[in-house]
């Protein structure tokens, strides 16, 4: 298949479980990415950013958490925040579903719908 549902996906994530369920409904096949685990690239976290239509890494952080708090990334550039991505795939927003040139941040789980349309 040219363009592969791909979910960034952390199996303790309800959300991720929902959107997981709700492929599953549809019969749609993914490639569930565990980033924990297989953390992405600074290459594909700047090509997803381009997807989502920003250069902010923000946009798929989770800012709230408090180990970005911890870390004091309030302030921080581009380039900091990407590196504490990297040393610290938990702060990544989930899940990110990716389709071809589209990219949603699945939150709330439905967004993933907007790939599919």
């Amino acid at each position: 298949m040219a363009d592969e549902l791909t979910i960034w996906f952390n199996p303790d994530c309800s959300k991720c479980r929902t959107v997981q369920g709700l492929l599953a409904e549809r019969g749609v096949p993914a490639t569930l990415v565990e980033y924990l685990r297989d953390t992405p690239s600074r290459e594909e976290l700047t090509r997803v950013l381009g997807l989502l239509g920003t250069d902010d890494p923000r946009q798929i952080m989770r800012v709230d958490d408090v180990l970005y708090a911890q870390l004091g990334l309030s302030d921080a550039g581009r380039d900091a925040l990407l590196d504490a991505v990297l040393a610290h795939p938990v702060l990544l927003q989930r899940p990110i579903a990716v389709l071809g040139d589209r990219a949603v941040v699945a939150r709330p789980a439905d967004r993933v719908l907007e790939l599919l349309d």
